[in-house]
């Protein structure tokens, strides 16, 4: 489960003595290793009850973040964990409140479920976008090591919008973008000129969609539901009944059985070509 971003994550250890007993250490500390590489260093830390110490950190930086426990003197030993926070703009494909209720979960429920199926909802959406593309609206800055060419193809598509187009080396061609035509369903660039472009280049630009299509948005659906039946075998009664649209007859290469027959089908008017994906 990741947490998200600005949200305070409850950090913890115990120290039991040589007889297994929760017992005090001589002195206690702690280190929060950040996605950047900085540290934050909390020593020393107070039990909060014999042999049981807690921390509340309040996150700052998306990504994932290690958790250094150290004991030293008297009942010395160390404890590793870590967590990971979510950037500030979800890429989820679908709502917490749209996926509960193609579960069958009152949106009134606020157990645990929540937290599980937000992490299915990221899977998801990594999922569909192996088919189609970037769904939610992200920068992508991506290096081109080429000669000269007519046209240049950007990896992700669809794309937005053309941000920079930038030379790698010293001394080398800054395109404007007035000045360049792209095509945004295959990601070719082209200069409106005719003329040719001059590498290596380093291009920037937006993916993603503006509209999602209603039939990638239930294809979504439905593999969120195959998963959260995976994970949540038949506890979940009459919301798990799904019949030929949840049948997976074959595995997919890199995704195994996780996509289901009927998924397929509907994002087959959106796929990518062979070997983009």
């Amino acid at each position: 489960m990741a947490f998200d971003l600005g949200a305070v994550v409850p950090l913890g250890t115990t120290v039991k003595d040589s007889a297994g007993v929760l017992a005090n250490a001589g002195s206690m500390a702690l280190t929060i290793t950040l996605p950047d590489a900085t540290t934050v260093a909390v020593s020393p830390v107070t039990p909060t009850s014999t042999g049981v110490y807690a921390y509340d950190y309040a996150t700052v930086q998306a990504g994932r973040h290690t958790v250094r426990w150290v004991a030293t003197g008297i009942n010395a030993g160390a404890y590793t964990d870590s967590f990971d926070v979510s950037p500030a703009a979800t890429s989820a494909l679908l709502s917490l409140a749209d996926a509960k209720k193609h579960l069958n979960i009152p949106a009134s429920s606020t157990s645990d479920d929540d937290d599980e199926i937000r992490g299915w909802l990221e899977a998801t959406t990594r999922v569909v976008e192996h088919f189609v593309g970037p769904i939610a609206r992200r920068t992508v800055v991506e290096t081109h090591r080429v000669g000269w060419v007519r046209a240049l193809v950007l990896r992700q598509t669809p794309v937005i919008a053309l941000t920079a187009v930038a030379p790698v080396l010293t001394g080398g061609t800054t395109y404007a973008v007035a000045d360049l035509d792209l095509d945004g369903e295959t990601g070719v660039i082209v200069r409106k000129d005719g003329g040719a472009l001059r590498g290596p280049l380093r291009v920037t630009y937006t993916a993603g969609r503006l509209v999602v299509a209603a039939n990638i948005s239930h294809a979504a659906r439905i593999i969120l539901q195959h998963l959260w039946r995976t994970q949540r075998g038949s506890a979940r009664g009459p919301a798990l009944a799904g019949g030929d649209d949840y049948a997976v007859t074959e595995p997919i290469p890199g995704l195994g059985y996780a996509v289901p027959n009927r998924a397929l089908e509907l994002l087959q008017p959106d796929r990518l070509p062979p070997g983009v994906a």
